[in-house]
This record gives C-alpha cells, structure tokens and sequence, in this order.
C-alpha cells in the first residue's frame, strides 16, 4: 500500500481531512524551495533546469549567499552543479544557495588510505544501503575535532560536497556520540500519550533509495517493525509515540516559528540513533525526532551547512 493511500485512510478511520503536505501559513516571508541543475549562474541571474525539465529564472538578492564546500559569491556557483535554492518573492528571488550538497550520515565500517586522504565506508542504513566518503586531509582536522573516533562502530555525520570523483566531506553536522551505534542511550520516562507534541533535533538528509524525488517528506525513528519493514526501526533515546508509515506530523522550526505538515514516508532508523543536541537558537532536548527532506528543511528557514534546527513535532 502506498504512503498516500495510508495517509487518505487514516484520516477516513480518525475522521480528519486528508492535510495536502507542505508549509503551513506564517506571518512572514513565504520560502520556496527550488531544485535542479545551474545551466548558468551571473551577479544578478541563475538559470536552473528543474528535474522536470523546466527552466527556472531566478533574480540574486544583493545579499544573497552560495555554499559548495564553502561560502563563495552566487556568480561563482559552476554550471552543471546540482543546487537547492532558498527563494522569496514567489520563487523568483534566490536568497541562500547550496550547490552539489549532500550528507553522510551513518555507523563507520571502515577506513582505509595511505596518503593524505583518507576513505570512510559507511553503513547509512537499510534504507540507503553503504557510502564511500573521501575525508580531505585539510578537512580532517576539523572533522576529528567533533567526530574524534574514526573507528568501525562509531557513529558519523558530515556535510560534504558531491562530484563526478566522490564524495568530500567538508564540515562535521554534529559531534559524535559517545557510545556504539548499537549501545543508544534508553528514553527518559516513557511517553505519557497525553502529550500532543514532541521537542528535539530535526535534521534533513539526502533523499531515500525508494523516494529519490526528494519533495515534503519525513523520516521517523518511532515506526512499529511490522508496519515499517523496517528491523532496525524503533531506537530513539527520544521519548517519542510510535506513529505508522503515512502519518502525517507537523514540524514546527522553533528558531523561525515555521511549520509543515509531512507524511511519513520512511523509517528514520539511523536518525533515532543520535542522542545529540542542536544549539540553532537555543538548546534542543536530546534526540533526534525527525530527519526531513532538503525541500521541507529550506521550507522552515532551516540552512543545510548548519544541519539540524531545534524543533517540535506532532500529528499532523
């Protein structure tokens, strides 16, 4: 049965409408996440061909900002590049631009290199299977600062920059837990069922193997097994429900006070792994309680170089 086809019945048996995933309205500025490949990048233009073979015409804002590795003027985004842009306006102003982006999230298996560069294997999951990742030796002292254990086992999260030779890492998202991947800390007490939200990290990751279009969707940590087809689901040291696959929960960003409603359209297994904080405006609770699409993530006003926003979520 599909996601959608799960989402339609739940709301028939609960009696609620079928909520259309996407933001919810805000005081602000509408954000619109806008995805494809640069055709041509100048001052005060970027040419884009979405995957659907559209060609979007996007005015630079003079503030505007770009990220491949690194902070670099708008006009220096190369052609070819595969870029999300945070727009205004409509769409039509680009404001902040991630170019050839991607996340390397997942349990270390294996390093090897005798050079200065050095190749990382990871298990990222059964939802996307195993990644080879370059670590440059002029990103590796400040990857080895936050993730110090570069052994099979250990937990690892980076953003990097994706090529035709590989994938880079270029910045630490997080700082590595102390513990093994299987040794995840327990909840606190458990979930009362009286309360109508949940308070953490959300993060955003590369899209899933079986939804590789990206959109306005969410990973959860909290799937019942038989329900997710998942074994490795239901590990969060989160004290969150458990929640089926077609779920709708709404996400709200706390650092801009926008939200979205998304379906659940996977198991958020490697998520539920990372007992960690994110310190965006404030301090989050520990754990993390949804890993959401890049699209959803710009959305809410969240920055991909940064990775993670503090959050609430519930049923949507």
């Amino acid at each position: 049965m599909t996601v959608d086809r799960r989402r339609i019945l739940s709301a028939a048996a609960l009696g609620r409408s079928a909520a259309e995933p996407g933001p919810l309205p805000h005081d602000g500025e509408p954000l619109t996440a806008v995805t494809g490949e640069v055709r041509d990048a100048g001052p005060h233009l970027l040419v884009i061909e979405t995957p659907d073979g559209r060609e979007e015409r996007l005015i630079i804002a003079p503030w505007a900002t770009a990220w491949r590795g690194r902070d670099i003027p708008p006009a220096e985004v190369p052609s070819g590049s595969h870029v999300i842009v945070r727009a205004i306006r409509g769409g039509k102003i680009a404001e902040r631009i991630w170019a050839d982006i991607t996340r390397i999230t997942g349990t270390i298996l294996s390093l090897t290199g005798s050079g200065k560069d050095q190749v990382m294997e990871l298990d990222c999951g059964p939802h996307r299977g195993r990644r080879e990742v370059v670590i440059p030796y002029r990103a590796s002292g400040r990857l080895r600062v936050r993730h110090p254990k570069f052994e099979p086992g250990y937990l690892f999260d980076a953003i990097g920059l994706r090529t035709d030779d590989g994938t880079f890492a270029q910045i630490p998202a997080t700082s590595q837990p102390p513990y093994r991947a299987t040794a995840v800390p327990p909840p606190p007490p458990a979930y009362s069922g009286t309360q109508s939200y949940a308070s953490g990290t959300v993060v955003w990751g590369d899209p899933f193997e079986e939804n590789a279009g990206g959109g306005r969707t969410a990973a959860y940590p909290m799937l019942e097994r038989p329900d997710s087809g998942c074994d490795d689901s239901g590990v969060s040291c989160a004290p969150l429900p458990y929640l089926s696959l077609g779920s709708m929960l709404t996400v709200r960003n706390l650092c801009t006070e926008r939200a979205a409603v998304l379906p659940i359209t996977v198991c958020g297994c490697v998520a539920g792994r990372f007992c960690d904080r994110c310190v965006e405006c404030g301090t989050s609770p520990r754990g993390r309680i949804a890993e959401i699409s890049m699209e959803s993530f710009v959305e809410l006003g969240g920055d991909l170089d940064k990775g993670c926003f503090n959050a609430r979520v519930g049923l949507g």
